[in-house]
């Protein structure tokens, strides 16, 4: 990590006050927050709202530009109270610190003026607010109520069938959306639109269909309506942020002598790219970076595939050979020369190209940030949830390749590395904790999978037709019995050879 001297004046509580004597220290915000008003109500403020959404604001605010689209923040869970509490304290401004290896940089960002109180109603009542023309959300997958099988909208989750008889009273974000919408119809008010900034797949549909699947639940003619009157735009965002504990609130302390209850840190590498779809208008965010396309799926499918797949690639290779930071196994010829054969010679033949953007400058990119000494991210961070990770980053990737007769050997290694780190043992022989909601279940097919490789296929949800693809099943059981004789070294060793 670059070393930065400590702060050798007095530390001082982030609070408005508090900016002046704080501008030589870090950037501070250069426009008037008094004279902000409000244009977008976000729910869900957390740390990558925070170091992306809120982030890119505050840059075209900078740029004295569209001072009516400040941000006031919303949430509905016991943590966004807590968050709610720490950042009034400090007048709603946050510390971002972008941990390049060449040295940090600290910015207080001012973008977010205001926070409604955890209160359903209250939340109705701001979201019908007149100058309210975006409602955005980074609630995480799961709060999109989402089903395991299908990965659609799941109506039979118990907080949605609750929601659906809740007669006016709603307990989610979503049921709120839905009263605010026809709140705004009833007095003959636009309705807004709803941004999803969340990371996954075609965030725009899937909001869509969580909002429709609620309404058609309740009140189908009202289900209509919004389908025919409101946007979902969708989006690609990225920015690797990690979780904020007492390390990242010592830093921002003793580094840039700021007490900040709830700082942000994260690599200096960001991307959004969205839909331009904002029937009531938006701010100008192209001003600053921000790239608006006519659709966002092929640059999804690009860091789907690329970043996404890449983590996992790296992951259980890493996590098998002992390694616990991603800097450190980036380190490692053989973790980072399978990440960089796997994606040239498997991953990037089924990207699709895009007009003005080098496949091959992305995927150094993503590279160099892996290798990203500074940000301190982990294995088993990249290790989580493979359950639910696979099937989006990595599986796709090789029906994709079977579907045009081409081969899948890296591909099934990958998969075979996370059979082999499903049983629970490093190659040196230490226990790995293995965090999924399978894990059991994983757990239990990995160690079958010793005597019988193709039993850890045998799991619909997660492989589906894949386990009865021949070339697949074959390339899969080949690696497994190679691995558990010879290996992760040995058997990387080869594969690079190859």
């Amino acid at each position: 990590m670059p070393e930065t001297p400590p702060i050798t004046t007095a530390v001082l509580p982030l609070a408005e006050k508090s900016l002046p004597a704080l501008s030589g220290r870090v950037r501070i915000p250069s426009y008037d927050r008094k004279a902000l008003s409000p244009g977008v109500l976000h729910v869900g403020i957390g740390n990558f709202h925070r170091a992306h959404q809120a982030s890119y604001f505050h840059r075209l605010f900078e740029l004295g530009e569209d001072h009516d689209w400040a941000i006031i923040g919303a949430g509905m869970m016991h943590f966004d109270a807590a968050m709610r509490q720490k950042l009034a304290g400090q007048d709603w401004l946050t510390t971002i610190v972008e941990l390049d290896p060449e040295g940090y940089k600290a910015s207080v960002i001012g973008s977010m003026i205001d926070f409604v109180a955890i209160d359903p109603g209250k939340l109705i009542i701001a979201m019908t607010d007149p100058q309210i023309r975006i409602v955005s959300l980074t609630v995480t997958e799961g709060g999109y109520f989402l089903s395991a099988e299908t990965g659609g909208f799941d109506p039979t989750h118990p907080a949605i069938i609750r929601e659906a008889a809740a007669s006016g009273e709603p307990q989610t974000v979503f049921g709120v959306i839905i009263a605010a919408l026809k709140a705004r119809r009833e007095v003959g008010l636009a309705p807004f639109t709803v941004m999803s900034c969340d990371n996954l797949p075609e965030n725009g549909h899937v909001a869509r269909a969580t909002v429709l699947g609620l309404a058609q639940m309740a009140d189908p003619e009202f289900a209509e309506w919004i389908a025919t009157n409101v946007a979902f735009p969708n989006s690609m965002v990225d920015c690797i942020t990690p979780a904020t504990g007492p390390r990242e609130i010592d830093l921002v302390r003793t580094t840039f002598g700021i007490e900040d209850a709830a700082p942000v840190v994260c690599e200096p590498f960001r991307q959004w790219v969205m839909e331009d779809d904002f029937p009531q208008g938006r701010p100008s965010l192209e001003k600053v970076g921000v790239e608006f396309v006519a659709d966002v799926a092929p640059y999804e499918l690009m860091k789907l595939r690329i970043l996404n797949g890449g983590h996992a690639a790296i992951a259980y290779a890493a996590a098998l050979l002992g390694h616990h930071y991603v800097h450190d196994a980036m380190a490692d010829p053989l973790v980072a020369g399978f990440l960089a054969k796997l994606t040239k010679d498997e991953i990037l033949p089924t990207v699709p190209a895009i007009p003005g953007v080098s496949m091959d400058d992305y995927v150094t990119t993503v590279a160099r940030r892996f290798s990203n000494s500074a940000l301190g991210d982990t294995i088993p961070r990249l290790c989580l949830d493979g359950s639910n990770r696979q099937p989006k980053f990595i599986l796709p990737t090789i029906e994709a390749r079977l579907a045009t007769g081409k081969s899948v050997n890296g591909l099934a290694l990958e998969v075979t590395l996370w059979c082999h780190y499903c049983s629970g043992r490093r190659d040196d022989g230490s226990t790995i904790e293995l965090i999924d909601p399978n894990a059991a279940r994983l757990r239990e097919r990995a160690l079958a999978a010793r005597d019988h490789p193709r039993a850890f296929l045998q799991m619909p949800d997660i492989f589906g037709a894949l386990a009865e693809a021949p070339v697949f099943v074959d390339a899969f059981e080949a690696a497994l019995l190679n691995l558990q004789k010879q290996g992760t070294k040995s058997v990387l060793t080869s594969y690079l050879a190859s």
